[in-house]
């Protein structure tokens, strides 16, 4: 067994429930969490392919461990995010410092999840749809696409979940 000596760096404990690249393990995913997964896959589909949200549902319903995801938080977010995507992009447009058509389709997909979940998902805290949405970003999407992804969700925050985001201001001690 070695001995830490004061020159050397203390070894790094270890993660549990983290790949190597910080994502989370599989088996450290909540079922909401897998439900995103599937159905940023699916709006993926539907963003590069233009296909048709029952087909996609039909191919998306298939693939291993689907069985593992809220199933009805997949409904909801395909099906909500393909009806409302005129809408959800309207939202999400001024917050963009280049055309919508730039956007890589993950982070696209991302952002519309985001967004429908502040609307429509009110039993899930706003700063949890924000990380959910920064961790798939993360995972999913380019080097940076998280961070575009934060910067664009946190500036609607405010706007589509006012009372929970000023309520966690006034509750956050200023130091």
């Amino acid at each position: 067994m070695s001995e830490h000596t004061p020159d050397a760096p203390a070894p790094r404990a270890k993660r549990t429930g983290v790949t190597s690249t910080g994502a989370r393990k599989a088996s450290a995913k909540s079922n909401r969490s897998r439900a995103r997964e599937f159905a940023l896959q699916a709006l993926y589909q539907h963003l590069v392919g233009r296909n048709e949200a029952a087909a996609i549902d039909a191919f998306t319903r298939d693939l291993t461990g689907f069985h593992k995801a809220d199933a009805a938080h997949y409904d909801a977010l395909l099906h909500g995010c393909i009806e409302t995507s005129a809408e959800l992009d309207a939202l999400i447009t001024p917050l963009l410092d280049r055309k919508m058509t730039e956007i890589s389709p993950v982070e696209h997909a991302v952002m519309w999840m985001g967004v429908y979940e502040f609307q429509h998902c009110l039993d899930v805290p706003w700063r949890v749809v924000l990380n959910e949405c920064i961790e798939l970003a993360k995972e999913f999407g380019g080097t940076d696409g998280h961070k575009y992804v934060n910067g664009v969700l946190g500036g609607l925050a405010p706007k589509l979940r006012a009372d929970e985001v000023a309520a966690d201001k006034a509750a956050t001690p200023r130091g």
